[in-house]
């Protein structure tokens, strides 16, 4: 049987989000793809592109401690993924806020990532697709990770 590959894509930076899941991934025998290197270079671009486009399960979590442009505009991408393959399964969890800091650091880019948050999560609330998850925190993004690895993915 064929074991598939979790994608963690989503929130990089100096974010630790994925250490929880890369923890109980690898205690369960999950295979899993990390982007989050310690020397990003521009040739890793495709083999990200190649995971986002081919893992069986992707991640895509923005959290809190980014102003996440990045993050937020490839998760358009990633609902594109969806509709072309239904085989494939998303789990999406867009943070509606930001750490107060941040806020603070810079009150424009703020202003944009909040209400960028807003608008992601009002279009995902529309999304009606079985394979498209929105999980409300990082703990129910991990439990619904897990229940998919159990079943068959293969519709």
């Amino acid at each position: 049987m064929h074991t598939p590959t979790i994608g963690l894509f989503g929130t990089c930076g100096g974010s630790k989000w994925r250490d929880a899941f890369i923890a109980e991934y690898e205690n369960k025998g999950i295979q899993y793809f990390n982007p989050q290197v310690d020397d990003w270079k521009p040739e890793l671009a495709q083999i990200e592109a190649s995971h986002l486009a081919n893992d069986e399960i992707i991640l895509f979590p923005v959290t809190d401690e980014t102003y996440g442009t990045g993050s937020l505009a490839e998760s358009g991408f990633s609902i594109l993924q969806a509709l072309k393959n239904l085989n494939r399964e998303f789990i999406i969890f867009i943070a509606p806020g930001l750490q107060e800091h941040l806020v603070k650091e810079n009150p424009v880019c703020a202003k944009e990532s909040l209400r960028a948050r807003k608008l992601v999560n009002a279009h995902l609330a529309e999304i009606k697709l079985d394979n498209v998850h929105v999980c409300s925190n990082l703990d129910e993004m991990l439990a619904k990770s897990l229940e998919l690895v159990n079943v068959d993915i293969s519709r």
